[in-house]
């Protein structure tokens, strides 16, 4: 094997090694989830990624309480419909308190890299750059959190802020 072919197979490999490694950095997550439970946005995150990130952050750990963040918007603990009505309050979206039904007229119909607010009748929760931000409502411990795991969404419809 002569020089200038061992020199091509290495430019040929340094080249594949850059393209694969520029893929992954372009591939990096907007949102992570801490040790601590809290989402993390990225510094190239889109400005409402990271405002929903801390809106939502502000009650992470929080117990669920059937009713929580409607009576009282600030509230001990927050239901689902509650967490997500915090969450779009805080970053001026709605105003108030909505039910989990009340949110199936929220913004638009679609799905949304950045927020997409998923909904049905009984229940709501949001994805915030594929990061999921929900309750289980099955007791205390399942307030409102952050979670990579996916959920079934067949049966929900998604909502996003309205355009501008």
């Amino acid at each position: 094997m002569s020089m200038l072919t061992i020199i091509r197979f290495a430019l040929i490999g340094l080249f594949f090694w850059s393209w694969a490694s520029f893929a992954q950095a372009e591939a990096a997550p907007l949102v992570t989830i801490g040790k601590d439970g809290k989402a993390v946005a990225a510094d190239n995150a889109p400005q409402l990624v990271k405002d929903v990130v801390a809106a939502a952050n502000k009650i992470v750990g929080l117990p669920y309480k059937y009713g929580g963040g409607h009576g009282t918007l600030n509230d001990t603990g927050y239901d689902c419909s509650g967490a997500v009505s915090f969450v779009l309050r805080e970053i001026g979206a709605i105003e108030g308190a909505r039910s989990s039904g009340g949110f199936l007229t929220f913004g638009e119909k679609g799905k949304d890299e950045s927020l997409t607010v998923w909904v049905r009748k009984g229940h709501v929760f949001l994805t915030v750059a594929g990061v999921r931000f929900d309750t289980q409502g099955q007791n205390e411990d399942d307030g409102p959190h952050w979670t990579t795991r996916q959920r079934k969404k067949n049966k929900f419809t998604p909502r996003r802020l309205p355009s501008t």
